[in-house]
């Protein structure tokens, strides 16, 4: 499927940052916790809340039961498993 260029500028904020990048591809096809994610991707947790929030805020990633206080889970929306494609 051909991508629009709203979805190339998605394509674009993810791989300026490599953090973004990292998570999304952890996350590829998967649902995991910040924890997970942070030793997946070798990023420091503390990093992980602020990526998670940005690629949420791009509707790229969502938290599945958001009000659980410990142990939220995170995955892919179906706009970001356009964007990992790309990756």
């Amino acid at each position: 499927m051909e991508l629009s260029d709203e979805m190339w500028k998605e394509v674009g904020f993810v791989i300026s940052s490599g953090y973004r990048s990292k998570v999304m591809k952890s996350l590829d096809g998967q649902t995991k916790i910040p924890t997970q994610i942070a030793k997946d991707t070798e990023i420091l947790q503390n990093h992980m809340s602020a990526v998670l929030k940005q690629l949420g805020e791009h509707e790229l990633v969502e938290c599945v039961n958001p009000e659980a206080r410990k142990g939220r889970l995170y995955r892919l929306t179906d706009k970001g498993e356009e964007i990992v494609k790309e990756l």
